[in-house]
């Protein structure tokens, strides 16, 4: 007889709580019959395995109890499907590919070899297509790149002669203003020396030898 724990529940406890109850769900088995598999794992009753599930885990598996649900029901159908004959290695053929190759006297068998040999006859072209699609768009990007590096180099050399340029603006600027300044001096003295050139008293000596001041 299985010993019955009365100890908390562990991390490990909800979550094989969990997988298995799940799994029962998606079997469209019954919750009772995943609580008696969980109580033999684990030590604990059903009664305590079906009442940890409804109090506490649940409500966190909400929407992998609706997959679970969604999967139990997939199941279901598929199990009422009759065969299909024109089903092969898990490849399904449309009502016209399998119109295609209804020929008259063909059997199953030959109809499933040449339905196999088509598909992988266009696989390998859509496989070959891909391919090539791939290595061109990768010589598109080599191309892009080596572009980008391309205007990377020019828009340093660009930046480079941008600053030189400011640097010989900065100059230039620097000179003529020095240059306006000196010319600004010198009109102001020539200016200065012109007034005093003016103020000056003028003297002529007359004829018995005196000087006479010009007005």
């Amino acid at each position: 007889m299985t010993a019955v724990r009365q100890d908390a529940w562990s991390t490990e406890d909800d979550l094989i709580l969990a997988e298995v109850t799940l799994r029962h769900i998606r079997e469209g088995s019954t919750q009772l019959a995943a609580f008696e598999e969980v109580g033999e794992k684990i030590g604990r009753t059903s009664a305590a395995c079906g009442f940890r599930w409804n109090s506490c885990v649940r409500k966190k598996y909400e929407e992998a109890i609706s997959l679970a649900k969604t999967q139990r029901q997939k199941r279901s159908y598929y199990k009422k499907q009759p065969s299909n004959p024109m089903q092969v290695a898990g490849l399904s053929l449309s009502e016209a590919e399998a119109g295609f190759f209804k020929v008259e006297g063909a059997t199953e068998e030959s109809l499933s070899i040449d339905a196999v040999i088509r598909f992988l006859r266009q696989w390998k072209g859509n496989l070959q297509e891909n391919g090539r699609q791939l290595k061109m768009l990768e010589k598109e990007l080599r191309e892009k790149e080596e572009e980008l590096a391309s205007l990377k180099r020019v828009n340093e050399q660009l930046s480079k002669e941008v600053n030189e340029v400011q640097t010989d603006y900065r100059v230039v600027n620097d000179d003529y203003k020095a240059l306006i300044q000196i010319m600004d001096r010198a009109r102001r003295l020539a200016f200065l020396t012109e007034e005093e050139e003016e103020l000056k008293t003028r003297f002529k000596m007359d004829a018995n030898g005196n000087l006479e001041r010009i007005e």
